[in-house]
């Protein structure tokens, strides 16, 4: 799976602020450090014959697991632990890829299709908490958002770039951020369980920056494919006059 992965790149909107940058440079070293921190466990994988699509298999098994088995009975602790010990599978196995010279087609398009799933598992876990032993039918609804609306956010990239569009946009909420965001407060909530006073009230509180800030994102990337379509469309439109396009 690819923690940060919503599609290939771009900025906010026609605007690249500095606190994209940041968020940009924060992920390039963040994932230089576990590069470094897992490349020898990548290496005893390669020797052992595992392949790097059997990495991405496991590590998506792992967190489907740990969504649907302990998210829908409210031991959010122990869930999201399982979770991201099964989330760094991602960096595995992109670096066995690239130390076997493997990088291929079918590898990035297999990751980020589980990717989907696994996030699906991740808020469809907290859904059938909240629709049953949470009993909150308005929590329930804005995680049911939360999974729909990642999975637009991450299909209106797939889509403009598949009609010839750069998408070049990033949202203000992508995988990364309500991957964290949901992840940590999933933990800590879960902290209640030994004994840590009215720490539950984080999730719900994730939940709705998650919801809002994919909505924002999903407007963001709307905004952007609609404005490059245009801007394509008129170049393919323009007709010489005077040995000049228009």
């Amino acid at each position: 799976m690819a923690p940060g992965y919503d599609g290939p790149a771009g900025g906010l909107l026609t605007i690249r602020p500095v606190s994209t940058t940041g968020k940009a440079m924060l992920n390039k070293y963040a994932r230089a450090f576990f590069t470094r921190v897992l490349t020898p466990f990548a290496a005893l994988l390669i020797r052992l014959g595992v392949s790097p699509d059997a990495v991405t298999l496991t590590g998506t098994g792992g967190v489907i697991a740990g969504a649907l088995v302990f998210y829908p009975r409210g031991e959010f602790f122990w869930g999201t632990v399982v979770i991201t010990l099964f989330v760094f599978s991602d960096l595995i196995d992109g670096n066995m890829a690239r130390q076997l010279g493997r990088s291929s087609r079918w590898g990035a398009f297999l990751d980020s299709t589980l990717d989907r799933v696994a996030d699906g598992a991740i808020f469809g876990g907290l859904a059938l908490w909240y629709a049953g032993g949470g009993d909150d039918n308005v929590l329930c609804a804005v995680t049911i958002f939360c999974l729909t609306s990642g999975q637009v956010v991450s299909y209106t990239k797939a889509r403009g770039e598949s009609i010839g569009l750069p998408v070049n946009v990033n949202g203000l909420v992508e995988r990364a951020e309500r991957l964290v965001i949901s992840l940590v407060a999933c933990g800590l909530s879960g902290l209640h369980m030994f004994g840590v006073p009215h720490i539950e009230i984080l999730l719900p509180i994730a939940l709705w920056i998650v919801a809002v800030g994919s909505f924002v994102t999903l407007v963001q990337r709307v905004v952007t494919v609609r404005r490059e379509a245009a801007e394509a469309d008129a170049t393919e439109h323009a007709v010489p006059q005077g040995g000049e396009t228009r």
